[in-house]
């Protein structure tokens, strides 16, 4: 069907006018006429019946005028929605983060920024650094956290943010009174780690060796929540994001103290396709990370 045509029928129907409907289309009245004879021809039925300038619709004109209401109010939908979108009202952003970033930083980033678009969806998925990047070349996804840099010709990457770490230790731990603590105290203590090839990992690995100790490691785990659950249960120390322990800690599960070398840090990155349309939507969620990590950063200093 030639919704052109349609359109033409449709609006000289809804006027019962030519010129009514010529009008409205931009168009000349012959033209209205010529097209409502199209559609007729096109269908061998009769949709119309002419008296002069008026026009009178039969029953297979009243059932295609219904049919092409329907079809004209779905385009003013699709218009209004669309309008919608131009007046960043609406939108859809899809991020894939790593779990440390994902899980503990970036709510405090989605909070506002949700309460400042209340009509965009923003679907987050926690995921391995490694599937963060295959979906972000793959465009499966806006906008992607991780906790190391990646090389590919098809991303985009920067830091965004160095955080320290502490070591987090039980309630009633020996260390708790000393203040900061040198790394030479931390000779011989059984270490819960991150699994081998991780980012806090290889941070730690680097400390460990900087610091020339050499510490016990009794459990290698994969995720923040079993490492927190670990050292509560009085298993070892850990040395972590104090982002990462802030509810145990406030809850008084888990005891953060400071390390005298500060040098021990993780990076986080944000990354997204090079190729990737940057929508002022997008662009003013980038804008919330960067205010966002400036804040946490001076907060922290």
């Amino acid at each position: 069907m030639n919704l052109n045509q349609l359109k033409i029928f449709y609006l000289a129907a809804k006027h019962g006018n030519l010129s009514m409907a010529a009008k409205d289309l931009n168009i000349t009245q012959p033209a209205v006429t010529k097209g409502i004879q199209r559609i007729q021809e096109h269908y061998d039925v009769m949709f119309v019946n002419r008296f002069g300038k008026k026009l009178a619709l039969t029953d297979a004109g009243e059932e295609l005028y219904g049919i092409a209401e329907k079809i004209f109010e779905m385009e003013r939908y699709a218009e209004d929605g669309i309008r919608e979108f131009q007046k960043l009202k609406k939108g859809h952003i899809r991020i894939h983060a790593s779990e440390s970033f994902g899980a503990y930083y970036l709510p405090s980033i989605m909070t506002p920024f949700c309460k400042a678009n209340p009509f965009v969806k923003i679907s987050v998925n926690i995921l391995f650094t490694e599937q963060v990047v295959q979906n972000i070349i793959e465009l499966k996804n806006d906008l992607g956290f991780i906790s190391y840099p990646v090389a590919h010709e098809k991303i985009k990457i920067r830091e965004i943010l160095e955080d320290r770490l502490v070591l987090l230790v039980p309630p009633g731990h020996p260390l708790i009174h000393k203040g900061p603590i040198d790394p030479r105290e931390l000779e011989n203590q059984p270490m819960i780690v991150h699994e081998t090839g991780s980012a806090p990992r290889t941070a730690m690995d680097k400390f460990i060796r900087d610091n020339k100790i050499s510490v016990n490691i009794p459990l290698e785990l994969s995720s923040n929540r079993a490492i927190k659950k670990a050292v509560e249960g009085g298993l070892g120390v850990a040395l972590i994001s104090r982002k990462v322990a802030d509810e145990e800690i406030e809850r008084g599960e888990l005891v953060a103290i400071p390390l005298s070398d500060q040098s021990i840090t993780r990076k986080f990155y944000m990354v997204h396709h090079r190729d990737k349309y940057i929508s002022e939507l997008l662009q003013g969620l980038i804008n919330q990370v960067d205010r966002w990590a400036s804040d946490y950063m001076e907060a922290v200093s």
